[in-house]
């Protein structure tokens, strides 16, 4: 029996459509400098951060050459904001996972076994570029630059910078 209850906010926020859009577009700014592509369990950490309004708006603050090390210098102006990116992570993994396998199914994303790493498929250039909601531009600037973040360091220091376990 289909469910025609009315979406919670988080319902609408948290779903695995925008969660694999997001990770799409993390993708493709990680690849963006050599076309390397991110170590799978990095996209953990990309719905943890951009999914949290305030930590939304400090990435959104921060310029895409200032680095990941800038980005969680201002976050870590109260400890507590940087610590929790680990809890939120272990919430939204469920989320993280289903977004991965939406990617997936729709050919966003293609997840190398071998390697670990999960690439953004690149868009068909003949359909034009995606015209993005204005409501979800802060999401997708967010990831493309969590992503070009992410692939100037190393994963041990993207884990230690963000005070992360993996």
């Amino acid at each position: 029996m289909p469910d025609h209850r009315p979406l919670s906010e988080i319902e609408i926020v948290q779903n695995p459509a925008l969660g694999a859009f997001v990770l799409w577009r993390f993708g493709l700014g990680y690849q963006s400098e050599d076309g390397r592509a991110p170590l799978l369990p990095l996209s953990f950490l990309v719905l943890p951060l951009l999914l949290h309004r305030p930590t939304l708006e400090v990435i959104s603050s921060t310029y895409k050459t200032s680095g990941l090390a800038l980005f969680a210098g201002k976050l870590g102006k109260e400890r507590e904001n940087l610590l929790a990116i680990h809890e939120r992570a272990l919430a939204l993994r469920p989320l993280t996972f289903q977004s991965i396998g939406l990617g997936i199914n729709q050919r966003l994303l293609t997840l190398d076994y071998e390697n670990v790493t999960i690439r953004a498929n690149t868009p068909d250039s003949s359909k034009g570029k995606p015209a993005i909601p204005e409501r979800i531009k802060a999401l997708t600037n967010g990831a493309d630059k969590l992503g070009f973040w992410f692939s100037q360091l190393s994963f041990q220091q993207v884990a230690s910078i963000l005070v992360v376990q993996f």
